[in-house]
C-alpha cells in the first residue's frame, strides 16, 4: 500500500489532513495504515534518480535538512500507557518558493511504504510550533504519541522517520526515510536474596524474573534464555560489581547461589537488546552475621 499526504499550514502548525486512517483509529488522529501513495507537489528529497534528471534543480530547491525523533534515542513502550516523544524537523526552500511555512515528522515501520502491513504514527498536530531560522529555513518542534494498544510485537524494531513540509506558496514536499529511530519493549526485572540475615559462610540463593512488554497480548511475559548479570555492592561501596552471568529459564526465571561473606546489596542487571530495553532490578540488602 502507498501513503498519501496533504499538508496544510494552520496557525503555524502542520496538519496531515489526508492520511488514510482506519475507522477505529481516526478519532485520536495519531496513527494510520498508509493506503494510497506518498504524494508531493515536488520531487521527494533523497530521490536521486529524479534529482539527477532534473537539470533545473538548484540549491534553492525545497529539501528536508533534518528530522529527528526522541533526540535519536530508542522509544521504550510498555503495555498500557501511551508514550509521547518529541521531534524536531528542519526544512528549507529558496525565495522562489517563498521559504518554508511548516515541517513535521511521522514514523513508520514495515518492509516497504507500499506494503499493506506498513504502520505508523503521525505527529500530534496541536503540539507543533515553528520558528523561522531565516528567510528560507524553518524548524518545527512537536510530539508523536505511540499507543501500545495498536502495536504488535514485531513493531519492536528500527522505524523509519519521515518528514513532510510546505513552502510559503503551499507546495508540498517531503522525505519518507530521513532517519531512523528504535522502538523497544519495556522490560522489568526483580531480585530476591535469601535467607536474610544469613550467617557468614552460608549459602545465599538469589532469585529473580525478567519480563518484557508483549504488545500482542497487552501483558508482560517472561523473557527466556537471556544473559543477566548478577551484581553485588558491598556495604559502604558506591557501585556494583558484576560477579557472574545467569541465563533466564522458563518464564524468565533467574536463580543462582553464592557464599555469604560480607554485608551488601544484590541485584540483577540486563543489558537489553535492540528490541528490548535495558533494566536493572532494585537492590536487595543482606545482613551477614
Amino acid at each position: 500500500m502507498r501513503i498519501r499526504a496533504t499538508v496544510a499550514g494552520v496557525s503555524g502548525a502542520i496538519v496531515l489532513s489526508a492520511l488514510a486512517v482506519p475507522a477505529a483509529q481516526a478519532d485520536d488522529g495519531r496513527s494510520w495504515t498508509p493506503k494510497s501513495g506518498f504524494k508531493a507537489a515536488l520531487p521527494a528529497v533523497g530521490d536521486t534518480s529524479k534529482q539527477a534528471s532534473d537539470e533545473t534543480a538548484t540549491s534553492d530547491d525545497p529539501k528536508i535538512i533534518s528530522s529527528v525523533v526522541n533526540a535519536g534515542k530508542p522509544i521504550v513502550i510498555g503495555t498500557k500507557v501511551k508514550k509521547t516523544v518529541p521531534f524536531s524537523a528542519t526544512a528549507t526552500a529558496g525565495a522562489f518558493f517563498g521559504g518554508v511555512r511548516d515541517v513535521a515528522t511521522f514514523i513508520w515501520v514495515g518492509r516497504s511504504i507500499d506494503d499493506e502491513d506498513t504502520f505508523g504514527f503521525r505527529p500530534d498536530a496541536k503540539s507543533i510550533t515553528c520558528k523561522a531560522v531565516d528567510a528560507t529555513t524553518t524548524t518545527c518542534n512537536g510530539t508523536i504519541t505511540l499507543d501500545p494498544a495498536q502495536m504488535i510485537n514485531s513493531h519492536a524494531t528500527s522505524w523509519h522517520v519521515g518528514a513532510y513540509a510546505m513552502t510559503g506558496y503551499t507546495d508540498e514536499f517531503g522525505e519518507l526515510s530521513a532517519s531512523r529511530v528504535g522502538v523497544q519493549s519495556f522490560s522489568q526485572l526483580t531480585v530476591n536474596a535469601s535467607p536474610e540475615p544469613v550467617k557468614k559462610g552460608k549459602i545465599i540463593t538469589v532469585t529473580g524474573k525478567l519480563t518484557r512488554a508483549n504488545w500482542d497480548t497487552g501483558t508482560y511475559k517472561g523473557y527466556v534464555n537471556q544473559s543477566v548479570q548478577l551484581q553485588f555492592k558491598k556495604k559502604g561501596a558506591k557501585s556494583y560489581t558484576t560477579l557472574r552471568t545467569v541465563k533466564t529459564g522458563s518464564n524468565g526465571i533467574l536463580k543462582t547461589t553464592v557464599k555469604a561473606t560480607v554485608d551488601g546489596t544484590w541485584r540483577y542487571s540486563f543489558a537489553g537488546k535492540s528490541n528490548t530495553a535495558a533494566v536493572s532490578s532494585a537492590g536487595d540488602y543482606v545482613d551477614v552475621k
